[in-house]
């Protein structure tokens, strides 16, 4: 559909005919309200922004008019879908000064992808076509004007957030849509409210309040269970990348302190939010945060800046830094699933869901030792969500520590049941499998949820984070970008792990990747930018460092690459 948003072409008709045309709907969409308002949240000109997995995303001062235009949006879509529409304000792991925003669909999924073209025609329109952009989607999407609209809103910690959300408001407001704010949220908080809405208290109440019991309840019945009372697998430090996942455990971790002991780190008190700190700069830099003293073998974990991200970490004996990733973190989740499932004696159908940067290891230690079947997609978090929800139980998880597990109705139902009717052992398991359930948080990828799940099973298990690092080994890897003029030379297939075009770039791979024991390549175009990413792995470093560079001349050779060649070294 992108291309159908010529400027000759958004609305044949003019305002005023469309207003004889829909009749009496006219009166739910004042037009003139919304082009007076539309002047104060006025468009920079020539900017133009991309609505993408992560919503929008830019320098807050740029951002008013999409927050005014996606408050707008967000009704329509409340109106055509006869639900509560969230929208966040956030710009997740980027620096402070960014900020963005996305909406949360009914189930609190992601926005579905034709409003997500919507979304981009409707933040990049002129002043002077606003109205017929707003008409236009009103009519392609059969929305009833006269429905009644409902939004909420949540924001993050940045200076701007207070003040965007604010714009967002304006939006909803000048179309007639009733709104609640709920002020600074967690991303996935949000997405959690949108879900316990639409399901009619169903899934839980929405409020911060009934998020922190439904989650701590869960947690503390679980760790009951736990054998070990040694006080060593209790206690856990927590960087919050100087975000909102700070405030929002602080509220939260009287609830379950019986069971864990938190210690903060970056809390936002005096660091600059993402700032050498949380989840992404830990992951990418292998490195501890800034801020945090780390003895050896504690366990340690970061969030990302607005907590929907988690990754853990620990120093061993000799000073080493060790990263538990996305990958280790659904091994962990997965496995001990599939165990509670053997105990009760129920053969349901689980799967694990990775995208191709999922380390060969995983995989083959969950196909091999565990028997999970493990599926691929392509990168983003609306890939794997969607896929796993093919299962009667989906524990997907990005290696950048995005992820959560999904249980169908009718499994959450038969465990119910099993944990009434079971006797003994297969009770107690039940029982648990009854917890982990209400501990997920089934609408997104959860920081504070996920790492419930992640103590509550260490504790059961008896497992310190070393053994639970040594469930297997990771290969070693390398990623690498490459330049090119036009990345949309490169095409994919598979999951993204085979190339199409150009010609002979996949011949080529596969030539490299013969040369080395246990090594696996793929090139993918990059989302964002005209780069090529590349990940190269092998049974050893110096030959996932050779494979890759290998394959980035490979792709430079072939694919139109610009600037120096790559160079061997790193």
């Amino acid at each position: 559909m992108g291309g159908e948003w010529g400027q000759s072409d958004i609305c044949p008709e003019s305002a005023q005919e469309w207003t004889i045309q829909v009749g009496q709907d006219h009166l739910d969409m004042d037009l003139g309200a919304i082009t007076k308002y539309s002047a104060l949240h006025a468009k920079p000109n020539g900017l133009i922004l991309q609505y993408g997995t992560a919503g929008f995303r830019t320098k807050a001062e740029h951002l008013d008019h999409v927050m005014f235009r996606m408050g707008l949006l967000a009704v329509l879509r409340s109106k055509q879908t006869k639900s509560t529409i969230g929208v966040m304000v956030t710009a997740s792991h980027n620096p402070e000064e960014d900020n963005g925003v996305k909406l949360v669909d009914p189930l609190g999924e992601m926005l579905a992808p034709s409003w997500e073209e919507h979304a981009t025609c409707l933040a990049n329109a002129e002043e002077q076509d606003m109205q017929r952009v707003l008409i236009d989607i009103s009519e392609k999407e059969a929305v009833n004007l006269q429905q009644d609209a409902f939004v909420v809103i949540g924001r993050d910690t940045r200076p701007s957030s207070e003040k965007l959300s604010q714009s967002v408001i304006d939006g909803v407001t000048v179309v007639g849509g009733q709104f609640h704010d709920y002020g600074l949220l967690t991303t996935p908080q949000l997405h959690y409210m949108v879900y316990c809405r639409n399901t009619g208290g169903r899934y839980g109440k929405a409020t911060v309040e009934g998020y922190y019991q439904k989650l701590s309840k869960a947690f503390v019945e679980l760790t009951k269970q736990a054998s070990c009372s040694g006080d060593e697998y209790r206690s856990l430090k927590v960087d919050c990348a100087n975000g909102i996942g700070a405030l929002k455990l602080r509220e939260m971790e009287h609830y379950f302190s019986q069971g864990l002991s938190v210690q903060l780190f970056n809390d936002g008190s005096k660091g600059k939010l993402n700032h050498l700190c949380g989840a992404d700069f830990v992951k990418s830099h292998q490195k501890p945060p800034q801020g945090m003293e780390i003895k050896s073998n504690e366990r340690c974990c970061s969030f990302d800046g607005d907590a929907d991200r988690i990754v853990y970490y620990y120093h061993d004996a000799d000073g080493h830094f060790h990263l538990i990733d996305g990958d280790k973190i659904a091994t962990l989740i997965s496995s001990f699933l599939k165990e509670l499932l053997v105990e009760i004696g129920e053969s349901l159908n689980i799967g694990v869901v990775q995208t191709a940067y999922a380390n060969g290891s995983s995989t083959r230690y969950l196909e091999e030792v565990m028997k999970v079947p493990v599926y691929c997609t392509k990168t983003g978090v609306k890939h794997l969500h969607h896929k796993a929800q093919e299962f009667d139980i989906g524990v997907y998880f990005e290696a950048n520590g995005h992820g959560t597990a999904l249980f169908s109705t009718a499994v959450e139902m038969k465990i119910k049941q099993s944990a009434e009717q079971l006797e003994d052992k297969k009770r107690k398991a039940a029982k648990m499998l009854e917890n982990i359930i209400d501990l997920f948080n089934q609408a997104a990828g959860d920081a504070i949820s996920d790492m419930l799940v992640i103590e509550a099973i260490l504790a059961l298990k008896g497992l310190t984070v070393q053994q639970w690092d040594a469930l297997y080994t990771d290969l070693p890897n390398r990623q690498l970008k490459v330049q090119v003029a036009d990345r949309r030379v490169i095409s994919t297939t598979n999951a993204e792990r085979q190339a199409v075009t150009p010609p002979g770039l996949q011949e080529a791979i596969n030539d490299l990747v013969k040369k080395y024991k246990l090594s696996r390549a793929f090139v993918r175009p990059s989302g964002t930018e005209d780069v090529v990413r590349v990940y190269a792995e092998a049974d050893s470093q110096e030959s996932a460092d050779h494979l890759a560079h290998e394959v980035s001349l490979a792709v430079f050779q072939l694919a139109g690459g610009i600037g120096e060649r790559p160079q061997p070294g790193f």
